[in-house]
């Protein structure tokens, strides 16, 4: 590690651990069936047990919820179904006296429709705030009238459909990359800008500790607008991708300059920014290099778009040795070249973990749960938690009835567009369903597994939750037989995390702030790395990432002192000190070592 740089310096935000809540499916507590921000309240001294340090909650502005909450029709404004602005002053009150914070959520690339600066931009070529957000003229009008759309972008949450609105009455088309009900900003004009950063100001003086911030880099689009090339079947795809025009576009990092500047500059707060499609080294330090002047972080999504090829509702082959690169890739390059990582791998946008990268079955569910927990609380970084990931959920079963029970507009357009192109082609129609079965955001959106009691003790049993509980909370999968679990052979999943946060936290200097080193990366089923502190010492970190027995040879270089845990112990391990490492499926092992 570079004596000059400052990525080992100690900042709150870099030892903080932070704990993701969808608010919708967490905690009920009116009995409508819908979580609220007393239900976060309620629910604090459980996320201090747990050893969480800042609650970042998923959108709770005023909002149609044609985008749960992702589409905001006031920036000031708490939407009732989730309470109240003094309900949200009451959440930063009570955490704070935990010596907790709060991070709410930034979307700002685009409004609800429904928006006021929308309705007005909306209303007249000729309104002051029409270039408050990006309208077209169509690109012709056929014989028939039908008006075509500026380009051949497609909507990312309907990849059928045009990322292009027309509007009947100015007869121009607006850009709403995500739905319709979701128009773009326009940066380009000052205006916008200032009034994010009105935005902003208005939750930070409020108490609020920092933003994540919702796909950051997509706020400046390349000014011409040009057809994307067609990388999808014309066939079958009207519209194609076109990210590489408006993802981390040409004014990006002049905005995000301007908003540390104006805002960020002035508040010691933590910012992490959602930055899908770039994983270009000298791009992403522009943003999280310590001399940068723009983000602390953002979420780099290489291992998240492992299994993701073009578009996210599709699949890809992925080998434990490319997981391995990835990680090893970005734990090196902010220690290197002086940049900050985030530490993640579930979020409300992806399937669960446990189902992704290990194996979701009965009877190894627990040991990969445990598994990526030793992982991620032995990582450099921030780390993030998402709800439910400390209890080991999985993805909904396959037998759910997929009109019935999934929400996700994403789901529901990709499902649409499945049974349209492939209503004659049964083996297509099932490979679509695996799809979601596998990828569907509402894997992640399932109510949170509080205890055994009906509904999982998110809402009372008579009341019917927005969205369908999972059938295995009655299982051991819920937050309450966990904490409770007595067990003298090995940890429950919520103990295990709650150890290895403890051991992040108390070990800040080696897991948070120490180099990184990967062992043996030519093994097909192990990730193997030591972490080493800046005075010199060293743990070694050992994870079967195969559901079968492997023997992993202990480098000569390392000597081990102890071995300290283990995700099939609730004690120290017995492996040997030297030689061949016998690891079971889904085994993860811990161990501190001397310096030779």
């Amino acid at each position: 590690m570079s004596q000059r740089s400052s990525y080992a310096t100690p900042k709150w935000w870099k030892e903080a651990v932070v704990y993701q809540i969808y608010p919708s499916s967490f905690q009920d507590t009116n009995s409508d069936g819908w979580g609220d921000v007393k239900g976060i309240a309620s629910r604090v001294d459980y996320l201090k047990k747990l050893g969480i340090d800042v609650v970042w909650t998923s959108p709770i502005y005023k909002s149609p919820q044609a985008d749960m909450g992702y589409d905001i029709a006031d920036y000031k404004v708490i939407d009732p179904i989730y309470g109240s602005n003094e309900d949200v002053d009451n959440l930063i009150s009570e955490l704070k006296k935990r010596d907790m914070r709060l991070m709410m959520d930034l979307v700002v690339n685009h409004t609800s429709n429904m928006h006021p600066w929308f309705l007005e931009s909306r209303s007249s070529k000729t309104n002051p705030k029409r270039d408050w957000y990006i309208w077209k003229p169509p690109k012709s009008v056929s014989d028939g009238g039908v008006a075509e759309p500026p380009n051949n972008w497609a909507q990312i949450l309907g990849e059928a459909n045009s990322a292009w609105t027309y509007d009947t009455e100015t007869g121009e088309y607006y850009l709403s990359v995500f739905t319709p009900e979701q128009p773009d900003l326009n940066w380009e004009n000052p205006d916008v800008r200032e009034a994010v950063w009105d935005v902003m100001r208005f939750w930070l003086d409020r108490g609020v500790a920092g933003f994540r911030m919702d796909v950051i880099n997509m706020i400046s689009k390349v000014p011409n607008y040009p057809d994307a090339p067609i990388i999808l079947d014309p066939k079958t795809h009207t519209y194609q991708p076109g990210t590489q025009f408006f993802v981390n576009g040409p004014k990006m990092h002049d905005y995000l300059r301007e908003m540390n500047q104006q805002v960020l500059s002035k508040y010691d707060a933590i910012t992490v920014g959602e930055m899908p499609g770039v994983s270009d080294e000298n791009e992403i330090l522009r943003t999280v290099g310590a001399n940068a002047g723009e983000l602390n972080m953002i979420f780099i999504f290489d291992i998240v778009d492992i299994d993701k090829p073009n578009v996210r509702m599709a699949l890809k082959p992925w080998d434990v040795k490319e997981m391995k690169r990835i990680i090893s890739r970005w734990q090196r390059c902010m220690i290197d070249r002086d940049g900050w990582n985030s530490v993640f791998i579930e979020n409300h946008d992806n399937p669960r973990s446990v189902t992704r990268y290990t194996d979701d079955s009965d009877t190894w569910r627990d040991k990969g749960a445990k598994l990526l927990a030793l992982m991620q609380t032995t990582l450099g970084g921030t780390l993030f938690v998402y709800q439910g990931e400390e209890i080991g959920m999985r993805n909904a079963p396959t037998e759910w009835d997929i009109s019935e029970e999934y929400k996700d507009i994403e789901t529901i357009n990709y499902w649409k567009k499945c049974q349209q192109i492939y209503k004659d082609d049964p083996k297509q129609l099932e490979y679509g369903k695996k799809i979601i079965h596998m990828k569907a955001r509402d894997h992640s959106r399932t109510p949170m597994q509080w205890d055994s009691t009906p509904n999982a003790g998110f809402c009372p049993g008579d009341v019917k939750p927005w969205m369908r509980v999972m059938d295995d909370f009655q299982n051991g999968i819920n937050a309450q037989d966990q904490i409770n679990q007595q067990n003298d052979e090995e940890l429950s999943t919520w103990q295990f995390w709650q150890r290895g946060i403890l051991d992040r936290k108390e070990h800040a200097d080696v897991f948070v702030y120490g180099d990184y080193q990967e062992l043996l990366p030519e093994n097909p089923d192990v990730l193997a790395y030591g972490r080493t502190s800046e005075s010199g010492e060293r743990w070694l970190v050992v994870l079967n990432f195969s559901g079968k027995d492997v023997q992993w040879t202990l480098p000569q270089t390392l000597e081990v002192e102890f071995w300290a845990c283990s995700t099939y112990t609730k004690g120290k391990p017995e492996k040997p000190a030297t030689g061949s490492i016998p690891l079971r499926p889904w085994e993860g092992v811990l161990a501190k070592c001397r310096i030779q």
